[in-house]
């Protein structure tokens, strides 16, 4: 794919209550692999480490990213220069 490096991470009040809930379950270590992935998905949403993928059915607008390897965070594309955040957890609450 080709690289995208957005100038643009929104996302809405929902969103970023579950992302500090999420937060909250993290251990330190699992915090900082966090951190790593956020600054790659920051530089290029399509990064192999991230193993970004575009979704079917009926969230077919939208990607998903790898946090870890039971956890996803999906956001939609909008434009060149904006990705929004929609949902983060476990592959059943994301899907």
């Amino acid at each position: 794919m080709i690289p995208m490096k957005p100038e643009h991470v929104l996302f809405d009040a929902a969103f970023e209550k579950k992302f500090e809930k999420y937060k909250k379950r993290l251990t330190e270590k699992e915090r900082a692999n966090l951190r790593g992935k956020f600054e790659i998905f920051k530089e290029n949403v399509f990064d192999k480490r991230l193993k970004t993928h575009k979704l079917k059915g009926g969230l077919e607008d939208y990607y998903a990213f790898s946090l870890s390897y039971e956890n996803r965070l999906v956001f939609k594309i909008a434009d060149n220069e904006t990705v929004y955040l929609v949902e983060i957890g476990s592959h059943d609450v994301c899907y």
